[in-house]
């Protein structure tokens, strides 16, 4: 069952890959934007009246957050290790979190240039409750390319 032209894309399943390589999917992924300064000037028309223009300034970097259960996958576990203990030559990563379709094909990727962990929250866990452990991962990057 293929997706028809005009479907929206359905968000059934996420992954991280850090460096090209998939490490990790997620259960939950929030706030990924793209924001650039407005730059807003005046001036006169031909015809002598006054004209608002504004235009596109400097790209911001930006931040999102992933949840994902916790899990031995070495590779992320590695990342976050490296960012919190201000590691950056080696935290400094190119990341990409894809959305799949039902068939685990990407369907849209979202590159992360730079990118590193800066948060993370761990879930609460209470004693004889059945759940599974997560992790909150606040991710901060320099630039956003979708592809």
């Amino acid at each position: 069952m293929d997706a028809s032209q005009g479907d929206a894309l359905t968000s059934h399943n996420f992954g991280l890959q850090i460096d090209g390589v998939m490490v990790e999917y997620l259960a939950k992924v929030e706030g990924l934007s793209i924001e650039q300064d407005v730059i807003e000037y005046q001036q006169v028309s031909a015809q002598g009246r006054p004209v608002t223009k504004k235009m596109p300034g400097v790209k911001k970097a930006g931040t999102c957050t992933v949840v994902r259960g916790k899990t031995q996958s070495a590779a992320f576990n590695q990342w976050i290790t490296e960012s919190v203990n201000g590691n950056m030559a080696m935290a400094r990563k190119n990341a990409t979190i894809m959305y799949m379709d039902y068939m685990n094909t990407p369907v849209v990727r979202y590159n992360m240039r730079n990118a590193w962990c800066s948060k993370i929250d761990i879930s609460g866990v209470t004693a004889g409750e059945a759940s599974t452990l997560t992790e909150t991962v606040t991710i901060t990057f320099e630039e956003l390319v979708v592809e």
